[in-house]
């Protein structure tokens, strides 16, 4: 079994528990999800099967987007509706939609992120989460994130009450937390905030409608049609610059030749995806960082015809 399986991930249940269960459903281990989802969140979660897990890394390095909700009025240690309440201020005013679609706005583009304590990177070897868990506060890297766009989905001239809750819409790069993403609205509007509400609509090339839930999926195991519900390794990379060749030059990438770069992709600084005419994807390669000019193999993903 072979190709990428768009998961409809439930609240309550963590990336790796959407990999235990699948596991057991599918009777296989060589499976890998896409990057993390908070138990919280539910929405698209890509898992890649059998050789479809050589794609894996650039799936969760494409863009992402989400559905939120940012609530005001109180904080919390995890900076979502589940952690402890941390501080708390009515709303004592009506905020006008102009002030948050203004607050939007100076957020898209770079803006740099702390990620939570309560958040799986690692500080010295050790999860923040594992820290937060025993009370202990350490220096977290702060980094550079890209939100490509982000809109306001509620059509209210005024916002008002003790807690003021809106929803938006975002796009962003791989590593952005949308949890300190709505911490940031609260603090910029003035008001202690969280995040009350996350989807994942997009990773990647996959949306939400293409997702199936455990049910479909096991009912498909118990049919012997799940490979009917796998798209193609292909599409797991289909968001990349594309490197159309020949089956000459095809025979070389298979054995990870270096290539010079084609003119319409001097400017790429990311991983180009090689494939044939048809679409079929057999290389991704990057840059050559010691040669100008040239591309290598970041990964051989079919090194025989097919």
């Amino acid at each position: 079994m072979e190709g990428i399986l768009p998961l409809y991930k439930p609240a309550g249940m963590t990336s790796h528990d959407c990999i235990f269960r699948l596991r057991k459903i599918l009777r296989m281990k060589r499976i890998g999800h896409t990057g993390t989802l908070d138990p919280d969140v539910t929405g698209v979660l890509p898992i890649c099967i059998g050789k479809a897990t050589k794609v894996a890394e650039y799936i969760t390095d494409a863009g992402k987007s989400y559905e939120g909700e940012v609530t005001l009025g109180f904080s919390t240690a995890t900076e979502d509706s589940s952690g402890e309440v941390i501080e708390e201020k009515r709303v004592d005013r009506a905020i006008l939609r102009e002030e948050i679609v203004n607050t939007l706005t100076k957020l898209t583009g770079e803006v740099i992120q702390t990620p939570p304590m309560f958040s799986a990177v690692k500080v010295n070897g050790k999860r923040l989460y594992e820290y937060a868990r025993q009370g202990i506060e350490v220096d977290r890297p702060s980094r550079k994130v890209n939100i490509y766009s982000i809109e306001l989905l509620d059509d209210r001239e005024t916002f008002e009450g003790d807690l003021v809750s809106f929803r938006f819409r975002v796009s962003c790069s791989k590593g952005t937390y949308i949890r300190t993403l709505a911490v940031t609205i609260g603090d910029m509007l003035g008001y202690p905030a969280h995040m009350s509400y996350l989807q994942r609509y997009q990773s990647a090339s996959f949306l939400l409608e293409d997702c199936h839930t455990f049910a479909e999926i096991e009912e498909a195991a118990e049919q012997g049609r799940v490979q009917e519900l796998l798209r193609p390794l292909d599409e797991g990379v289909s968001h990349l610059p594309k490197f159309r060749i020949n089956d000459t030059v095809a025979e070389k990438v298979r054995n990870g030749a270096v290539l010079e770069i084609p003119e319409n992709l001097l400017e790429e600084e990311g991983p180009i995806s090689v494939c044939l005419n048809d679409g079929t994807v057999l290389a991704i390669y990057r840059k050559h960082p010691a040669k100008p000019g040239l591309i290598k193999p970041d990964k051989v993903i079919r090194n025989e015809p097919e």
